[in-house]
């Protein structure tokens, strides 16, 4: 049996790639090539996801009421962000859709570092470094990372409406 050696910020987005494939068939290699990550690296994940209980026990189905009440409650506790120097970069956060809609962002501008990035804003590190580069706008991947980018640096009121957001992402009843 495989030992838990904790989570890493990457089993977040390989989990966070599985929800954004909305019910449609996908291998690992999927993943690997959309995110930029080794198959071996998506591999792992799967594995530590399943032992924390956020994957179904064949890695095929994020179990989504546990993923909620993870991301919600601890990911800014596990994976904290903390904004940085202004920088040209990536929107995220309530920087960027479906978040920006709900509020007006001000001078809180946060992007992912990013060379060919078309905004100005203080860096949020992402959860993994390809992310800036693999996102596209209007994208479900895209809009669940920027809703976890907001938990993750968020006041109390973005906070609950990323959670809502996040919430009618995931969970269908």
């Amino acid at each position: 049996m495989k030992k838990h050696n904790g989570m890493r910020p990457q089993d977040i987005v390989v989990l966070l790639k599985i929800v954004a494939f909305n019910n449609k068939e996908w291998r690992n290699i999927d993943i690997a090539h959309d995110i930029y990550i080794s198959p071996s690296e998506v591999s792992e994940a799967l594995n530590r996801c399943r032992i924390a209980g956020l994957i179904d026990s064949k890695k095929r189905k994020v179990n989504t009421n546990s993923f909620y009440e993870f991301v919600t409650y601890g990911l800014k506790y596990v994976f904290p962000a903390e904004p940085g120097a202004v920088v040209k970069g990536v929107p995220t956060a309530h920087s960027a859709s479906p978040l920006k809609e709900h509020i007006a962002a001000g001078n809180d501008i946060y992007v992912w570092p990013y060379a060919k990035g078309t905004q100005r804003g203080q860096a949020i590190e992402p959860l993994y470094k390809t992310l800036p580069q693999v996102v596209k706008e209007g994208d479900l991947f895209y809009e669940l990372l920027t809703i976890v980018d907001t938990l993750r640096v968020g006041r109390v009121r973005e906070i609950k409406i990323a959670m809502e957001e996040l919430k009618s992402r995931l969970i269908h009843d």
